[in-house]
């Protein structure tokens, strides 16, 4: 794969040196968003949203107690969800299994949350993507005051 460097008339091609590699070149140290995270960073966070996986990684990320101040504040909003999506999933499930009247009703309802849980969390990883903010109301400030507590 070619490398592309402006030309001395201002367009975009193949520089001279051709295909070798960023190595032998020497480094690109241009940053076209000097504030934005590096895509490493960016993936790692993206991890950390992923329903239900992305709970572990979040997890050992805060238990290390590494990361910027974004990675953590998404680490304690992903845990915080899954926890809430959790403890609801199996109180619904066991209401369901234990009544007489509603257990349809209750198992829709978990359906329900499961989906709502689905897709928060990609809602949450297309706002990541795009560059905005990743907080809920709701659910960053209790994720701040209870796990921001413990974990961090």
């Amino acid at each position: 794969m070619e490398n592309f460097e402006p030309k001395e008339n201002g367009e975009w091609g193949a520089g001279e040196q051709g295909s070798r590699e960023a190595g032998e070149q020497g480094e690109n140290n241009y940053a076209p968003f000097p504030n934005a995270p590096s895509p490493m960073s960016k993936t790692q966070l993206l991890l950390h949203l992923v329903p239900i996986v992305g709970f572990f990684p979040s997890l050992w990320t805060l238990y290390r107690g590494q990361g910027n101040r974004e990675q953590l504040a998404i680490s304690r909003l992903s845990i915080t969800l899954a926890l809430t999506w959790l403890l609801s999933y199996l109180l619904l499930a066991t209401g369901a299994a234990t009544s007489d009247f509603f257990p349809l009703r209750l198992f829709i309802l978990n359906s329900f949350l499961t989906s709502g849980y689905f897709l928060v969390s990609i809602w949450l990883i297309l706002r990541l993507m795009q560059g905005k903010s990743s907080r809920l109301p709701g659910f960053s400030s209790l994720a701040e005051r209870v796990l921001g507590k413990y974990l961090s």
